[in-house]
């Protein structure tokens, strides 16, 4: 009960330093759920056609699975004990899996899942997608690391702001055209992101429905999962009960 009292706090106090009274906040719209396997600590969310592609963090417990909308699993591979796997995306024939601490991204074949090689990241790894011909990644900084697929090279960095003040703890992260949405970590709020310029324009605000979901599953962790189906969004955290679909 302390740590999850202390945690509620931490989030609170987190959330408020991360964000500006200015900014809009949204309250999504709820409009469907999917079951989602709680012992699932989620990094990584997103769609390959009509599966989801999730991957998932935690010493011991990190790998990335791919199951259909009703949650039958079609393949997977875990990671080794030593790795702590974070976000994930496909790219071409291949999806790239970053690890937290490890200074490493694995690449993996897109379809069966099959280890190809791995490539160093400069920094920890927290959440990745993919726009305009590189990696996007993020590190829990404000700042968002472009990497080019020739030699896994930082090609450019994305500093994210609001009102020209550093937006941290930017975690798993979806691009739909030039618009990021970004989890917060330790917060109920996804920033959404003009690119290229990094500037937020609004917030979507999760934190009703975190709080009434705490009442009745209080093991699970924070917000942190977004996934486009190519018209409607799908959201979750580390060990919730559901996958969302929600409309804003």
């Amino acid at each position: 009960m302390i740590s999850l009292l202390r945690r509620v706090l931490f989030c609170m106090v987190a959330g408020a330093a991360l964000v500006y009274a200015d900014t809009p906040r949204v309250v999504p719209t709820i409009v469907d759920s999917i079951p989602h396997e709680q012992n699932h600590f989620t990094q990584g969310l997103f769609f390959d056609g009509k599966d989801l592609i999730e991957s998932t963090g935690q010493y011991g417990e990190s790998g990335i699975y791919r199951r259909t909308m009703d949650g039958k699993v079609l393949d997977s591979l875990r990671l080794e004990e030593r790795y702590f796997g974070e976000g994930s995306v496909a790219v071409g024939e291949d999806i790239f899996y970053l690890t937290w601490k490890s200074n490493k991204a694995f690449i993996l074949s897109r379809k069966p899942f099959a280890m190809k090689g791995v490539f160093r990241i400069p920094t920890e790894g927290w959440g990745l997608t993919f726009w305009r011909d590189a990696l996007l990644m993020s590190n829990g900084s404000h700042e968002l690391l472009q990497v080019g697929l020739g030699g896994f090279a930082v090609v450019g960095v994305i500093p994210v702001t609001d009102g020209g003040k550093p937006v941290k703890q930017l975690n798993e992260l979806e691009v739909v055209c030039d618009t990021l949405y970004a989890n917060l970590w330790m917060t109920d709020l996804i920033a959404v992101v003009e690119l290229p310029s990094g500037r937020v324009l609004k917030y979507l605000d999760f934190s009703a429905k975190v709080a009434e979901l705490r009442k009745r599953y209080p093991g699970m962790d924070v917000l942190n999962g977004i996934a486009f189906d190519g018209k409607d969004f799908w959201i979750t955290g580390k060990n919730w009960p559901w996958i969302y679909k929600v409309r804003f």
